[in-house]
């Protein structure tokens, strides 16, 4: 695994895993990624080009995934198109990237026997009750409710199909709502944070009761490295860090922690099909490989998370006008 190959490396989970491996590890990496309007080469800045390069490129392109897989130990595959409501508006790139992509580099893991890794979303199992004492475990069956979300749950269905089929060396891990630095700003936590700093307040979908399940993106990305080294093949692991939290408290906490009072915030119309509540058993994760959070606790979270958007303004600036024009023409 001297070289791994990790794709959508400039988007937000994907390119603080690279900064994990150039941190923590010894491996050369090269990122694969599209450069949508999700990825930022910002985010990637000042690495060493001794052990890192950028691959401008779709993993949909056969030629292209064949010839990177093949220089590779492994693969991590982060890329994918994962905004609900663009796949609301227009649910084609979702089957593009999360369908057709995955099955490009599946195909590449195939050919040279690459161990792969696959990143994919609890969103696959659709939501739960928010009485339901329930948790999402790697047996629950899958329910996805968007384009997005269906479109992972296939993409997850297709690596197992591989795995049993051809016996590629593949893990797949489901995980739990992200936040942290390097996440877009048109998501729920950065718009809220970078609204309020620049003097906006917040505004919540519907009555904001619906529950994610929080993890700080660092943690999600020690569970993955974690995943990849002593992961069974062929296994699912879920990551969560038991941060389930209602919509309308995130904004509070943000407000308290930025100084403001924990309701001043707005209220806008709910979005179709809004799951109510995801939560995470990550029991075998922890069991079987011995993982452990950092950030137990997630107002440390998001403080944490406050102070990175309030010291890079320069990172997400350019973003903003865009971000709040295409919220104010949905009404949001």
């Amino acid at each position: 695994m001297a070289h791994i190959l990790v794709t959508g490396g400039a988007g937000f989970i994907g390119s603080n895993f690279v900064h994990h491996l150039i941190d923590n590890t010894d491996h050369t990496i090269t990122v694969l990624d599209k450069m949508t309007y999700a990825a930022n080469a910002a985010s990637l800045e000042g690495l060493p080009e001794s052990r890192f390069k950028l691959v401008v490129g779709d993993i949909a392109d056969r030629e292209l995934a064949d010839e990177l897989v093949g220089k590779a130990g492994a693969v991590v595959h982060y890329a994918a198109e994962s905004h609900n409501d663009n796949s609301l508006s227009n649910p084609e790139p979702f089957i593009h990237t999360n369908l057709i992509g995955t099955f490009s580099l599946l195909e590449a893991v195939r050919k040279h026997g690459t161990r792969y890794h696959h990143i994919s979303t609890d969103e696959v199992f659709g939501d739960l009750e928010l009485d339901d004492p329930a948790k999402f475990t790697e047996t629950t069956p899958y329910n996805p409710s968007s384009p997005y979300s269906s479109t992972k749950a296939g993409s997850d269905l297709l690596v197992r199909a591989w795995v049993r089929s051809f016996g590629i060396e593949a893990t797949i891990s489901n995980c739990s709502n992200n936040y942290g630095p390097y996440q877009h700003i048109e998501k729920f936590i950065p718009r809220m944070i970078t609204n309020r700093l620049r003097g906006v307040r917040p505004r919540l979908y519907g009555d904001g009761l619906n529950v994610r399940d929080w993890i700080h993106v660092r943690d999600h990305n020690t569970a993955v490295w974690d995943i990849l080294m002593k992961g069974r093949i062929g296994e699912t692991y879920l990551i969560g860090a038991d941060g389930e939290t209602n919509n309308r408290d995130v904004v509070a906490i943000l407000n308290e922690l930025m100084g403001y009072a924990p309701d001043d915030f707005d209220h806008v119309t709910d979005r179709p099909g809004h799951d109510l509540r995801y939560a995470i058993d990550n029991s075998k994760l922890v069991t079987e490989l011995g993982w452990e959070p950092q950030f137990t606790n997630f107002r440390d979270g998001l403080a944490d998370t406050i102070a990175w958007y309030t010291e890079n303004e320069a990172w997400w600036a350019p973003l903003k006008e865009a971000v709040e024009a295409k919220y104010a023409a949905e009404g949001h």
